[in-house]
């Protein structure tokens, strides 16, 4: 799903937000932000396909953390077409599997919006996710050398190595869960803080890292593409 130019979302239809994976494309290839859950490696073949590109054209994946629900492909793309994953070096252990998220940090929990969730996690393998075992680690104010020239802004809360990815090219700011613009638990619309965080105070602390990042896409881990710029989903974040 195209969400603007050179800026794609993989899936489509009324369930595709749930999770998300995004592409940026460039003609010097593309970088996929996030490897969202196992399955999604062929909904990541189609989306290619529409846009008259192949899996050859992908030249680096970039982890907003190391959740399960945002690994999902990863393993398969390194094993399958050698692209090792970039995450934070704090979020290692955690992509890798080593590191068992705790059971806090829920919320308010709606039965719909849970079930709903889990349905669709299921459904695409989400709870059999495969471990990221080769990684490139990166580290807060690093500009990759790789397709869209993603920065990447440390923003530790949800979980310690959490970042936003800010690609310029694509006015987008990318970031997994330290927010999000529909609660899985709840259904809640709009940019909010996201559950299942770690550390809510650090969360919250982190926005002032990202504040003043000019982009008009604001593109969470679960939710549909926010376009109202980062100031304003800031403010709305703090006040959720």
């Amino acid at each position: 799903m195209q969400i603007a130019a050179g800026l794609h979302r993989i899936g489509s239809g009324p369930h595709s937000s749930i999770v998300n994976s995004y592409l940026v494309v460039t003609a010097d290839g593309i970088t996929v932000v996030d490897a969202g859950l196992p399955r999604y490696g062929r909904l990541l073949e189609q989306e290619l396909a529409s846009i008259g590109r192949s899996l050859d054209d992908i030249s680096a994946l970039v982890l907003t953390h190391g959740d399960s629900d945002h690994i999902g492909f990863a393993s398969w793309l390194h094993h399958e077409h050698g692209i090792r994953a970039h995450v934070h070096e704090s979020d290692v252990e955690r992509a890798r599997l080593e590191v068992k998220k705790p059971n806090r940090g829920w919320g308010r929990v709606k039965v719909g919006p849970l079930a709903g969730f889990l349905w669709y996690s299921a459904r695409n393998g989400g709870f059999r996710i495969p471990p990221v075992t080769e990684v490139v680690t990166v580290a807060d104010g690093d500009v990759l050398d790789v397709p869209g020239s993603p920065r990447i802004v440390h923003v530790p809360g949800h979980t310690p190595g959490s970042v936003a990815v800010h690609v310029p090219s694509v006015d987008a700011l990318f970031l997994g869960d330290a927010m999000t613009t529909r609660n899985v638990l709840t259904g809640a619309e709009g940019p909010k803080p996201a559950p299942f965080t770690l550390d809510p105070a650090q969360a919250r602390e982190s926005l002032d890292r990202i504040e003043a990042v000019d982009a008009t896409w604001v593109l969470p881990g679960h939710g549909p593409a926010w376009d109202g710029g980062v100031p304003e989903a800031v403010r709305l974040i703090r006040e959720g």
